[in-house]
């Protein structure tokens, strides 16, 4: 950390200093108002400044998370080009991410796909302009995500277990033990990573 002095000169590290966090992600869309209204339903986020041309969203005590740049006259972006593959957001509580499944099902957003990669339980949502958006479960801390690593099942299946995120909701309701519903099953005979994936 650069170290500073009130009285005297001010010395800069001379070693990498890593971010202290990610801050945002800003997106440009031709369809402004609908994407607007899709990230404040699925974050549960408000303007903290907006005009016709930009709209700057937060869920939090940071700025802003989400930022949206209103460009009408883009064209839509071609998946099979390079670019960001998706975002993710993660919950505190596997309690609280099937909460928001059940109430973005409500207003009519769906995920695309529900999988458990192992080290979280995900559920992957398209916004207006088809970027891809996960939000997260993480069912270790990271020692436990390392020996998820260590032990081999990530190498044995990269992808995870497709999973009925209806049936995740009665099971946890029902009073399921957590580390039963996160447990991640074995392939199913014949499958290999790639059955699982859901573009």
């Amino acid at each position: 950390m650069t170290q500073a002095s009130p009285t005297g000169p001010r010395v800069l590290e001379t070693r990498p200093i890593k971010p202290e966090k990610l801050a945002h992600v800003v997106i440009r869309t031709r369809r402004f108002a609908e994407s607007r209204q899709w990230w404040a339903t699925v974050l549960d986020a408000a303007p903290a400044y907006e005009n016709d041309r930009l709209c700057f969203m937060t869920y939090d005590d940071e700025h802003h998370r989400i930022g949206l740049i209103n460009i009408p006259e883009l064209g839509d972006t071609d998946p099979g080009t390079n670019g960001v593959e998706h975002v993710a957001f993660t919950y505190a509580t596997l309690g609280d991410l099937l909460a928001t499944y059940r109430r973005l099902s409500a207003e009519r957003i769906a995920p695309f796909w529900t999988i458990n990669h192992g080290p979280t339980i995900s559920m992957y949502y398209r916004d207006p302009d088809g970027n891809k958006v996960e939000l997260q479960y993480d069912v270790f801390d990271r020692a436990g995500v390392d020996a998820f690593f260590a032990s081999g099942a990530y190498e044995e299946n990269f992808m995870g277990i497709i999973f009925d995120a209806d049936d995740m909701v009665r099971r946890y309701e029902a009073g399921e033990p957590i580390g039963t519903l996160t447990a991640r099953p074995p392939l199913p005979p014949g499958m290999g990573p790639w059955d699982m994936h859901r573009a």
